[in-house]
């Protein structure tokens, strides 16, 4: 078993191509011999986005807090919220992108745990 406070999971830098002022905490991951998923959190900041990109495996979101933008496979910006889930499925583009000037865009996104 394993409980652990998002605050003390050390937060640093996501290194992905294409992304700008994201964030990532992976307080769940295979290191913690999980059986299946890992659980990321990413912060994306005031006008950040994640690539736009596709991977052949699902992940599923909650988002945390804030909102922003989901875009789909045909370019569509479709709208998040704070208490949103989503489900991306394998090989279907995707980006997340906040367009706040103020608020950050939090989310909890789990994917197995082989592709942490």
């Amino acid at each position: 078993m394993k409980i652990i406070n998002l605050k003390k999971v050390k937060k640093f830098k996501a290194i992905m191509d294409g992304a700008k002022a994201v964030y990532k905490q992976i307080p769940i991951s295979k290191n913690d011999n999980t059986p299946n998923f890992s659980f990321r959190v990413f912060t994306i900041k005031p006008g950040g986005h994640t690539p736009y990109h596709s991977h052949p495996y699902e992940h599923l979101n909650y988002i945390i807090d804030g909102e922003g933008y989901l875009v789909d496979n045909e370019g569509r910006e479709n709208k998040i919220k704070k208490g949103d889930f989503a489900l991306v499925m394998p090989d279907e583009k995707h980006q997340y992108k906040n367009k706040s000037l103020k608020k950050s865009l939090v989310m909890i996104c789990a994917v197995p745990k082989e592709h942490e």
